[in-house]
């Protein structure tokens, strides 16, 4: 179980597989939208949706792990506004987490794709429509955006407890104990 001087190697662990996949699948997503189209670009999406649907697993994992350890203490005292946004920016990644995959599921199936890992079809293709590609899209595309905000909210405040605060609270995330 997570304590206030450290977090558990599970917790430091899916916290960073999940930081890593999502930044990178967010930078690789930006780039595959540039490509034009193509059978390079095919494939590099379809590496894409695999991608997205494990960071899908992790985060309901984590989720449920994020559940069942609560959210960390802070180890500074915090304003009360400060409060209030750290709960919303760690809200955001949480949620992220779930509907950046989701919602590029959606675009998929509403686009007649299929869903697979790595070649292995998870949920076949049909008929399209339109409505639900749609609205996968623009979940997909918003989402991102929302998602690159929050973690450069979340790397500026890391930054600055380690830098200025000089807290701890990065050294915990990194799996160190704190005083």
């Amino acid at each position: 179980m997570d304590s206030r001087t450290q977090f558990t190697k599970t917790t430091v662990a899916l916290h960073w597989i999940i930081a890593i996949a999502m930044i990178g699948s967010l930078a690789f997503g930006i780039y595959i939208e540039e490509l034009p189209r193509g059978p390079e670009k095919i494939e590099l999406i379809a590496l894409h949706k695999s991608i997205g649907v494990l960071v899908l697993v992790v985060a309901l994992y984590r989720l449920i792990w994020r559940i069942r350890n609560r959210m960390p203490e802070h180890l500074s005292p915090v304003a009360k506004w400060q409060e209030k946004v750290t709960t919303l920016v760690h809200f955001i990644l949480l949620a992220g987490t779930l509907l950046m995959p989701t919602s590029g599921m959606l675009m998929s199936i509403g686009g007649g794709h299929s869903i697979s890992v790595f070649g292995l079809e998870l949920i076949a293709g049909g008929d399209k429509n339109e409505l639900l590609g749609e609205t996968g899209k623009i979940m997909h595309g918003l989402g991102g955006n929302v998602m690159i905000a929050a973690i450069a909210l979340h790397v500026a405040a890391s930054v600055k407890h380690h830098l200025l605060t000089k807290d701890g609270t990065l050294q915990r995330m990194l799996g160190r104990r704190v005083a």
